[in-house]
């Protein structure tokens, strides 16, 4: 395994971080601990040291799972992640929120705590306000309950700047990979102040995880490299990051994840700048389908047009067929992808109107379903 250093705390970890956060699953509310524990030990094993997990993670069964790991594990030796999953954020429901995932982790500390999938406006509007949760979350670094303070983030690129320059933070969370670029200023700004750099969804969120003849292409003599090896090693080749996070949930997708993390070499400067290229080609393609500004939304009947035509892009642009179909398949299962399919569309024209690049949303949603149904 290869290691960082954390921003300018000086911890050491594994380039590769095991996200808790899609453990096998017996039913819908238990991890499967049978599979799932033997991946987090054998994670450790083969030197991964960073492990990250969150209330809400496999049905809220995730930090209960991930602590009785640990129990097999030197606890110097590893760093756990958790987040404050603010509902009602206040600074009792903090506490109570931090000291339930110190039980279920069984520990008496946890390395970096995070609040969870902050923008900007939360921040000022609901976390450092009076009686907010703000001063109850500094107090439990100045307690040594929590080693250090985190965000991850899911809002505005150039909002990452704004939160790093609270200066309350010691490190970020936030999605990056080939398919989504967002946040590199953001992130090499947040690095350049001293914030380790932890990435969510380097493989996509398993969109990257099947087979791609168009990002095979990327690298001239790549036959025997997979699509999310690859995508990993394009991680890991920014200087700003600290530890790529990868949500596992097959033994397979640990041993090859901790092989491609070990490498120690991830891509030369000129095999970089390639992808690059090909990467901003491809983004100009997909603006010409859709740019992804929503203007065309709400749609009267709650067609997710943005979803849809993502997937498309996919498909079209990246040749992730089958991730395509998955995405559209999860349209409407999971609070998180809400809305219906193209088969709901009415066409009555609505999103048209709205679209600023005019585009033909009606014959773009029967091809749509035509090709991911």
């Amino acid at each position: 395994m290869t290691y960082r250093t954390m921003g300018a705390m000086g911890v050491q970890l594994s380039s590769l971080g095991f996200g808790c956060m899609r453990l096998p699953m017996k039913d819908a509310r238990t991890v499967d601990r049978d599979k799932a524990i033997p991946m987090l030990l054998r994670g450790y094993q083969l030197g991964v040291n960073y492990f990250d997990t969150g209330k809400w993670y496999c049905a809220q069964d995730s930090e209960r799972t991930l602590g009785e790991a640990l129990k097999a594990m030197d606890r110097g030796k590893v760093s756990v992640s958790t987040k404050y999953a603010q509902e009602k954020p206040t600074a009792a429901d903090l506490r109570q929120k931090f000291e339930t995932s110190l039980a279920l982790l069984g520990l008496e500390y946890v390395d970096f705590y995070h609040l969870w999938g902050i923008s900007w406006e939360f921040f000022q509007t609901k976390i450092d306000v009076k009686g907010g949760p703000l001063k109850a979350f500094l107090a439990l670094k100045e307690e040594g309950l929590a080693k250090h303070l985190s965000f991850s983030f899911h809002s505005d690129a150039a909002e990452i700047r704004k939160l790093v320059d609270t200066g309350y933070f010691e490190s970020m969370l936030c999605q990056y990979n080939l398919l989504d670029r967002r946040c590199e200023e953001g992130i090499a700004y947040a690095a350049s102040r001293g914030l380790g750099v932890v990435i969510m969804g380097p493989i996509g969120g398993g969109r990257l995880d099947s087979p791609s003849e168009v990002i095979a292409r990327m690298l001239p003599g790549s036959d025997n490299v997979s699509t999310p090896e690859l995508a990993l090693r394009f991680v890991l080749s920014n200087p700003s990051v600290t530890v790529a996070l990868s949500g596992m949930s097959t033994m397979e997708q640990v041993e090859q994840n901790v092989a491609t993390a070990s490498r120690g070499s991830w891509l030369s400067s000129g095999e970089e700048q390639r992808i690059r290229v090909t990467a901003e080609q491809n983004q100009k393609f997909m603006d010409l389908y859709c740019t992804g500004c929503k203007y065309c939304m709400p749609c009267p009947q709650e067609v997710n047009i943005p979803r849809i035509f993502e997937a498309m892009n996919h498909a079209h642009v990246w040749g992730l067929e089958e991730a395509a179909k998955k995405m559209y398949r999860e349209i409407g299962t999971n609070p998180w992808v809400t809305g219906k399919k193209a088969d709901a569309c009415i066409e009555c024209g609505d999103c048209e109107e709205k679209c600023p690049q005019k585009l033909s949303i009606i014959e773009q949603l029967k091809e749509s379903r035509r090709a991911l149904e």
